[in-house]
């Protein structure tokens, strides 16, 4: 049994009890039963009356009670709905207190999850209306009447990181764009003129609208302005190579061009007006200076055929250059001329530099090989014998590549040219082969010139017995032993001795060419009086020996 029906008992033996005392108490009193009866009916409807008014005040809680629920459950039913939540299960099987507690629990929950929600996209919202308000985007497509379920708002958070690190980095670009502009309108001397320029370069830099479309102007703006100002170092260029060509031409002295020094370096408007000036008054002075300036230009032009290469037939068909009859056209006419020259050396430097380097690698070649013949260069005791042996003996070998390379870009430059790429009015590689043949003919004569004095030689050695033994080492040159000195100083007389070796003959070919009053340009007399000297031998093989 209950609590509450054990109470409920009570209380009902509590009235029996009451009545019973009320009516032992009447009874003593003597009341009539009349009065008993209506004594008893009082007590009968105050308990009733207490009663249903107990009865109408807990039918009232449990009406309130009903209607709370009710209210609840589509309250529920609603913010399910809007926070796009799966239909609240109730629990059946609780009394109506603890169902109605539990709906108002879980509406209570819902509506704060919906007020964080609301409050939630209220503020992504604004940020989302600021980045857009800068950035000229549309809002992000969100209904402000309706709660955001959580994957909106997640969406929504990362939208708004993509519009704020769009806006760095536009802010980012903006900033960097903004100082080229001041930039270039500082090296141009230019203020900033229409109202975007003004908002650019004047206004606040967070005040300023990161649209794409103002972006792109700022680029168009710093484009339009690198222009300018590369036409303007151009121009100052140009001006800058003018005033050098005439500063030289006129032999300015260096006090007038220190004056124009900053002009020479910076490129700003006032620069490139300054240059301008400077031109002029150097135009002025060179039509001043005629003649000095056309000579000047002749010089540089004879530098330039020279690097070019051009023959004596190219050189006369440029008549002006043998007029001496100066004038402005005659200057005009040369000015053009050097200008043609140097820009045809440009076109084709890789080439010329490669004859050059061709060119000089021959002349130390054909230096090498005279020093080859100098039979003084066996005292040399610094090294350079054998540096130059193996510098000889390194352009041998780099010549012919060289050659061919240059074969390859000459044929190249014809093919490209449609014409023939000649050196000094002959082509470059017939020039390379005459070199190469003029080279061994040479080889050729002095073989036979040494073939020849060879043959004189053993003629005279036939008769007159003087050859001497030529040693077949030089360990210590220019010295020798008195007992070494004595063995080849012994004259050897024809048929009693063997002829002297060739490759001994051949190397030292130099000795006897340059003996004093050497042996082949001595006359039969003269031999034959030396062969009487007892110290002729001794002589000649100590000079051998020096040598």
């Amino acid at each position: 049994m209950r609590k509450s029906e054990v109470i409920a008992a009570e209380s009902v033996a509590c009235l029996n009890k009451a009545l019973c005392h009320l009516k032992d108490i009447w009874e003593e009193i003597g009341i009539p039963e009349d009065q008993r009866l209506e004594r008893t009916n009082v007590v009968k409807n105050h308990v009733k009356s207490l009663l249903d008014m107990m009865i109408v005040e807990e039918e009232s809680l449990r009406k309130r009670l009903r209607t709370s629920i009710e209210k609840c459950q589509k309250e529920l039913s609603q913010l399910c709905l809007e926070l796009q939540l799966p239909p609240f299960q109730e629990d059946r099987s609780s009394t109506m207190l603890q169902q109605e507690k539990d709906l108002r629990m879980h509406v209570e929950v819902m509506l704060k999850e919906k007020n964080q929600r609301m409050q939630a996209l209220k503020a992504l919202t604004e940020q989302d209306q600021d980045l857009c308000d800068v950035l000229c985007f549309q809002p992000f497509s969100v209904s402000a009447g309706s709660v955001p379920s959580l994957e909106q708002l997640d969406k929504f958070r990362q939208h708004i990181s993509s519009l704020t690190a769009e806006k760095e980095r536009r802010h980012k670009e903006f900033v960097t764009l903004k100082k080229q502009i001041i930039l270039c309108m500082d090296d141009l001397d230019q203020l900033p003129e229409t109202s975007f320029e003004k908002d650019v370069v004047c206004e606040d830099e967070e005040s300023f609208c990161l649209s794409k479309e103002n972006i792109d102007s700022l680029k168009v703006l710093l484009h339009q302005l690198e222009s300018r100002k590369a036409e303007n170092e151009c121009v100052c260029g140009s001006y800058r190579e003018k005033i050098h060509e005439l500063w030289e031409r006129l032999q300015t002295p260096q006090e007038e061009r220190d004056a124009m020094c900053e002009h020479m370096t910076l490129s700003k408007q006032r620069n490139m007006q300054a240059l301008q000036a400077e031109v002029r008054r150097l135009e002025e002075l060179k039509l001043k200076n005629i003649q000095n300036v056309t000579e000047a230009i002749r010089n540089e032009i004879a530098v330039f055929w020279d690097k070019c290469f051009y023959s004596s037939d190219q050189r006369q068909a440029f008549v002006p250059f043998y007029d001496d009859d100066f004038s402005e056209e005659l200057l005009s006419l040369h000015d053009a001329e050097i200008v043609q020259l140097k820009q045809y050396y440009e076109d084709h430097k890789d080439l010329f530099e490669g004859v050059h380097k061709w060119e000089e690698s021959w002349r130390l070649f054909l230096e090498l090989e005279e020093k080859a013949k100098d039979p003084s260069r066996f005292t040399n005791r610094g090294g350079n014998l054998l540096k130059e042996e193996k510098q000889r003996a390194d352009l041998v070998k780099s010549l012919p590549k060289l050659e061919k390379k240059l074969k390859a870009e000459i044929e190249q430059w014809e093919h490209e040219q449609n014409r023939e790429f000649q050196v000094n009015g002959q082509k470059f590689m017939q020039f390379v082969t005459d070199q190469w043949e003029l080279y061994r003919l040479e080889k050729e004569r002095e073989k036979q010139e040494r073939q020849l004095k060879k043959s004189k030689q053993t003629e005279v050695d036939m008769v007159y017995g003087t050859v001497v033994r030529t040693p077949t080492k030089r360990r210590f040159l220019g010295s020798t032993t008195p007992c070494k000195a004595r063995k080849q100083g012994n004259v050897r007389t024809p048929g009693h001795g063997k002829p002297p070796h060739q490759g001994l003959l051949e190397r030292n070919k130099e000795n006897v060419c340059h003996l004093t009053g050497g042996v082949a340009g001595m006359t039969k007399r003269d031999l034959s009086k030396s062969s009487k000297s007892k110290h002729v031998a001794e002589i000649l093989n100590s000079t051998i020996i020096q040598l």
